[in-house]
């Protein structure tokens, strides 16, 4: 391809973005001002508490863990043998080079005062991880308090290899290498990091002059990523899955899991690793943090408990694909919950999330025929969706809700506005989302389709994207 010809494609996708996203600009700019959490007039001094920063070092390696080894057993074993490997290498090569995106301008684009453009994305004034030393500190919610800002760049970078990689599940087995790197590339920069700024940023105690994101001052809650994590991923995999278009052979060949026992124990490992995502987002070693493991505990429990039961009364019998899948759907729902929801609120949230996630992954999806391969759509953005509307009733003190931080309270008490206050801010916070990602991801498939093509030929997908693609195999005949 030419470069007049390559310059002229980025020019027509340049117009056609701004043209597409100018709906969720549009609906983000009826929220009204008041929606903003309050802020207080004064800084506090900060010191280093070395009990929370403990707790965030464990915490940002057990998010690891979710990824590297969980998601990439889970989604390994529910792919066909001759693709086990190539599922292995695109979740472990995405880590690796967003660990290297994020350190260059990643963690400056999603969490610095972006200027003009600071509703939507940060700056550029710690690219290259710019001014951090071993001294200077992160700040948090709570006053007084925090944790070396190294610790919580290693912690949020996590978060930003992690949510690429639960995409490569909903184009499983036909995408090429080169297509899924350049792709994530790409994603991670336009609508990973804008996205985490949108819905995290909120200026920090040092100044109270910078405001925060855009969802953020829509009054929205998102404890550990329902948002920003998995109805980001969901909706972009749903997309990748119809432009990538069906597996060759689907619905004519058996394309069943190859490894149950690796996917158990990978959604054993990402159950595990669970704990530092959504109990590690209190950020501190306090009651917040216990608030949000007992809920990752039970939500979860009751989920794949729920789950099970759907399969029992529907197929008359309970699978560990059914399971895992509703152990994942309540671990999925309870995110934008974890610090807010109370225990008893999440177990309700886990026993429904799992009825409606099974509606999608097993009759939605036959319904309109799209070959989502490993359901991310169904239970990742649909189990997001519903946490996300959820947390804006769970979250009320009278159900059992730790409430809403309240800024500009020297004590950052607990209030509440009301259901319907709160639920209509979720509402435009899942909106914003699904439009900033999902016309984002088409625009960003169709890029890399012209640059290196996204699918592999038939004959190398009948042969299996290890050795086409790798040119080595998950398993060799003794």
């Amino acid at each position: 391809m030419s470069f007049s010809k390559l310059s002229s494609t980025f020019a027509r996708v340049g117009a056609l973005s701004a043209a597409l996203l100018a709906p969720a600009i549009a609906f983000a700019q009826t929220a009204t001002p008041a929606a903003a959490p309050a802020v207080a007039a004064a800084a506090p001094a900060m010191t280093m508490d070395k009990g929370d920063n403990t707790w965030m070092l464990v915490s940002t390696v057990l998010v690891l863990l979710m990824t590297i080894p969980g998601l990439a057993l889970f989604y390994g074993g529910l792919v066909r043998a001759k693709n086990m490997l190539s599922v292995l290498m695109q979740v472990f090569m995405i880590t690796s080079m967003v660990m290297i995106i994020w350190c260059v301008y990643g963690y400056s684009l999603a969490f610095t005062d972006g200027g003009s453009l600071n509703s939507f994305v940060g700056g550029f004034s710690k690219a290259f991880l710019a001014g951090v030393t071993t001294s200077s500190l992160s700040e948090t919610f709570t006053k007084g308090v925090a944790i070396p800002e190294l610790t919580y760049i290693c912690f949020q970078m996590t978060f930003a290899c992690i949510t690429p990689a639960l995409i490569v599940g909903a184009f499983a087995e036909r995408i090429k290498f080169s297509a899924v790197m350049l792709f994530v590339f790409l994603w991670v920069t336009f609508v990973y990091f804008p996205m985490a700024h949108m819905v995290w940023y909120w200026g920090g105690p040092s100044s109270y002059t910078a405001p925060g994101g855009m969802i953020f001052n829509l009054g929205a809650l998102d404890f550990a990523g329902g948002t920003v994590v998995h109805i980001n991923a969901g909706i972009a995999g749903l997309v990748g899955a119809i432009i990538l278009g069906k597996r060759t052979g689907y619905k004519k060949e058996i394309m069943a899991p190859h490894s149950m026992t690796l996917t158990m124990v990978g959604a054993s490992l990402l159950w595990v690793g669970w704990f530092g995502f959504n109990a590690g987002s209190n950020l501190e070693a306090s009651s917040g943090a216990s608030l949000a493991m007992i809920n990752t505990f039970v939500a979860t429990a009751a989920a794949a408990l729920s789950w099970c039961v759907v399969e029992t009364f529907t197929r008359g019998k309970a699978s560990m694909l059914g399971a895992a899948s509703g152990a994942v759907a309540g671990l999925v729902a309870v995110t934008p919950a974890a610090g807010f929801a109370g225990p008893m609120g999440s177990i309700v949230l886990g026993i429904l999330v799992s009825p409606i996630c099974y509606f999608f992954v097993d009759v939605v999806k036959n319904k309109f025929n799209y070959d989502d391969s490993l359901d991310v759509f169904g239970v990742h953005c649909i189990g997001g969706i519903f946490g996300a509307i959820m947390t804006g009733i769970l979250v009320n003190p009278s159900l059992g809700g730790a409430g809403v931080v309240d800024y500009s309270s020297p004590t950052f008490a607990a209030g509440y506005a009301g259901t319907a206050t709160q639920v209509m801010s979720q509402l435009k916070a899942v909106v914003i989302t699904l439009l900033w990602s999902g016309i984002g991801s088409a625009i960003l498939y169709k890029i890399v389709d012209v640059i290196v093509g996204l699918r592999v030929t038939v004959e190398a997908e009948r042969e299996g994207l290890d050795l086409a693609s790798h040119g080595e195999a998950a398993y060799h005949n003794s």
